[in-house]
């Protein structure tokens, strides 16, 4: 097979296949036809959304978890064909289109292959597991003219577009500080292993690209996360949809980017922390991102904070809450003297409020909709694979920023930090044989 994409990769760099050649033309009647890659939490949850659309076509799927792999095949029903090697998917000239929705490590490799196979990609976030994944994906994804939609739904939720309208236009003022946070306590119960063991050979496959350790229960299915081999833990994963609403709402990349975690509650348990806190300097504003997996008060959410008042914004709805308009002087404390009464103080912009959204119906359906219609349009889709690599680059930086103790300053034209070499290195990875030939064997020269 790596002989057939070398075949394939030569063809495309000579100009012998085009958008149209590379792939089947599809006529107004003909059905997408998607290879399900991973049924786990979300990929369920797309297999569903993917099934109900009235022109697309469950033609495989693929898991290595045996159970997984029945409920998958119950779900996409009798015409999808079972493959526990992905690659076999990606060989079927009946496949127009892959989700991957498999753990964090083998979301770049995946992506790649499938490119390079001819296929259009629906990738979950967080987009990569290293930084420089982003730009070996763009390179051959705009090689081979394919269509990648990244799994940050909220940018086909209506009430996000809505408010990324209201923040550009103005209504809220200048933004000068956005909080981003994610609070929850997952004790009792985060020692159970879930699901059952894989198999030698199973589990060999799981790892893939990541460095060989023996079966661990506590490193398969969900509980991956916990691990830098497998995942960024939930910079990448929870902060990664909330940063790209900001860098969505704002057209902005941080300049500077400071971070502390680590794991406290958790000892023993994984190595991604527990307890995370990050802030970043954007142009014009500041961000920060709280994250807390075992002390859950204090909320979450993202919340917008203009000159003239506050978006709160969620997946169920938002609430602009305007400023008061209050002079400097009446807003001095005064210990000699009455404090002057703001109830009758005018606005300073309008309060705005709407609620009542679901998240799979209002913005993971349409997320799902917008990729099948850019695949027969071929059309730039919602979450496009630049966006996806910027708000990856976010993540990323707090994370090494964290590891490495020092602040970075981020140089979009150059792609890289400013005079930090041991950080600069951390935003690349190895990957293990027989997948390093793999990964050569599928990327366009540079």
């Amino acid at each position: 097979m790596a002989a057939r994409r070398t075949v394939l990769k030569t063809m495309a760099g000579a100009g012998l296949f085009t958008a149209a050649s590379y792939r089947r033309v599809l006529g107004a009647n003909d059905r997408v036809r998607l290879g399900m890659i991973g049924n786990g939490l979300i990929g369920k949850r797309h297999l569903l959304d993917f099934k109900a659309q009235p022109d697309a076509e469950i033609v495989g799927v693929s898991e290595l978890s045996d159970e997984r792999m029945d409920d998958a095949a119950s779900i996409a029903g009798s015409g999808a064909v079972r493959h526990k090697d992905f690659r076999r998917m990606l060989d079927r000239s009946d496949v127009d289109a892959v989700v991957v929705s498999t753990p964090d490590h083998w979301h770049a490799l995946m992506t790649i292959l499938a490119c390079a196979a001819g296929k259009d990609v629906y990738v979950e976030k967080p987009l990569t597991h290293a930084l420089r994944e982003g730009e070996w994906m763009l390179r051959t994804a705009n090689h081979h003219r394919r269509v990648v939609q990244v799994g940050t739904q909220q940018r086909s939720g209506s009430h996000y577009q809505r408010c990324r309208e209201l923040v550009r236009s103005g209504h809220i003022g200048d933004v000068r500080g956005v909080r981003m946070a994610s609070h929850r306590n997952i004790l009792p119960g985060f020692t159970q292993p879930i699901g059952k063991p894989l198999s030698a050979d199973d589990w060999n496959m799981w790892l893939g690209p990541a460095p060989f350790v023996p079966f661990d229960a506590q490193r398969a299915l969900y509980h991956f996360r916990w691990f830098w081999d497998y995942s960024g833990g939930q910079t990448t994963n929870l902060l990664a949809h909330e940063i790209d609403v900001v860098q969505w709402f704002s057209g902005a990349m941080p300049l500077r980017v400071t971070a502390m975690g680590s794991r406290r509650a958790l000892k023993g348990l994984g190595e991604t922390p527990d307890m995370f806190e990050a802030i970043f300097e954007y142009p014009d504003f500041l961000a920060t991102w709280s994250n807390r997996e075992v002390a859950a008060s204090g909320g979450g959410g993202l919340e917008f904070n203009g000159t003239k008042g506050m978006l709160k914004l969620n997946r169920a709805g938002f609430e602009i809450v305007p400023d008061k308009l209050i002079s400097p002087e009446d807003q001095i404390p005064r210990f000699t003297a009455p404090r002057p009464s703001s109830e009758q103080a005018p606005l300073r912009t309008t309060a705005l409020k709407e609620e009542g959204f679901e998240q799979v119906r209002d913005q993971f359906v349409p997320h799902v909709r917008n990729f099948i219609e850019c695949v027969r349009s071929r059309a730039t889709p919602a979450s496009d694979l630049t966006s996806g690599h910027t708000t990856s680059i976010a993540c990323h930086l707090a994370n090494v920023a964290m590891r490495v103790g020092r602040v970075l300053r981020w140089d979009a034209a150059k792609q890289d930090v400013v005079g930090d070499a041991e950080a600069s290195k951390l935003f690349t990875k190895e990957y293990r044989a027989p997948w390093d030939r793999e990964l050569r064997g599928a990327l366009p020269s540079a």
